[in-house]
């Protein structure tokens, strides 16, 4: 019968599933999930995210080498600056610039200073004196993290 897989013309559930298939019905599989009541968004979901999970072996490496590809793409080591250096200015951030220990400061305004003179040229610094991924570290993070620790903590305790 018209190439659908139908063996028998008796009415059974093999030919019931046979059809529905081959017309775009629910699967059998389909059918028994729908029941449970897992919808159809739900199960692409789980696949999706299953999907996303980076494999156990060699993971590291790529997600490693995408780093640094994108470290150098951003361009700004290309000017001498480092990560910290082009941190958005917010109140966290500018409290832990004041906490920055003098020697650190003064080399973060030298390489501000640097960057801001070589974009006024339009210019970059030679290869060899680009900030390297391995080389650039966060000065700030420590600061920053500490000052951010002290606002929760503020208004934690501002709430009670």
């Amino acid at each position: 019968m018209l190439g659908l897989g139908l063996a028998k013309a008796g009415p059974g559930p093999a030919r019931v599933r046979t059809r529905r298939a081959a017309i775009g019905g629910p699967s059998p599989a389909r059918a028994s999930r729908a029941r449970r009541g897992v919808t159809r968004q739900a199960v692409r979901l789980s696949e999706v995210k299953m999907a996303a999970r980076a494999p156990v072996s060699g993971g590291g490496r790529l997600l490693e080498s995408i780093r640094k590809w994108y470290y150098n793409a951003a361009g700004f080591n290309k000017l001498g600056l480092m990560r910290d250096d082009v941190l958005y200015e917010d109140d966290d951030v500018k409290e832990a610039l004041k906490r920055l220990p003098e020697p650190l400061y003064n080399e973060r305004i030298f390489r501000m200073k640097r960057a801001l003179d070589l974009s006024l040229k339009h210019q970059i610094l030679p290869k060899e004196q680009w900030v390297k991924y391995e080389e650039d570290k966060r000065y700030l993070e420590p600061y920053l993290k500490e000052v951010i620790r002290e606002r929760l903590e503020r208004e934690a305790w501002n709430k009670k």
